[in-house]
Parts: C-alpha cells; structure tokens; sequence
C-alpha cells in the first residue's frame, strides 16, 4: 500500500478562531456563535452553521486572491 501524501502546513492564514454560544446544539443543527479570522481580525457573529462556513469560505476567497503563492 503506498504511504499517504505528506500532510500540508497549517499555515495562519488559513486560521480561524470559532466560539460557540451554550446553547448550541450540533446534534440538533443549532448552533451560534463568533468567528474571527486570525490574521485579518475579521470577524462575525453567526446563526447557523451555514453563516459560519459562508463568513469563512468569503475571507479564505479573500487571502487566496490577495495571496496567490500560498499553498
């Protein structure tokens, strides 16, 4: 079996610091909290896990247009 590809760097640009409310519930598809990009400090409050993937997928667009070169 060959050995699975090298793991990429976790590179800060693509961090993000995600808080969540008590009273999120994953089990239940609910949860709220507070993302902020590492870098930038852009941050947003979310409602649902689709606000916090579309606020992350827009900033990640962001640092991969200004930034190119980056893996």
């Amino acid at each position: 079996m060959p050995a699975p590809p090298p793991a990429s760097p976790l590179l800060p640009p693509w961090a993000f610091v995600v808080q969540f409310r008590v009273e999120t519930d994953l089990a239940q598809g609910y949860c709220t909290g507070r993302v902020e990009h590492v870098v930038s400090g852009q941050a947003a409050h979310f409602q649902s896990l689709e606000e916090l993937v579309a606020f992350m997928t827009e900033v990640l667009t962001s640092v991969r247009t200004q930034h190119p070169n980056l893996p």
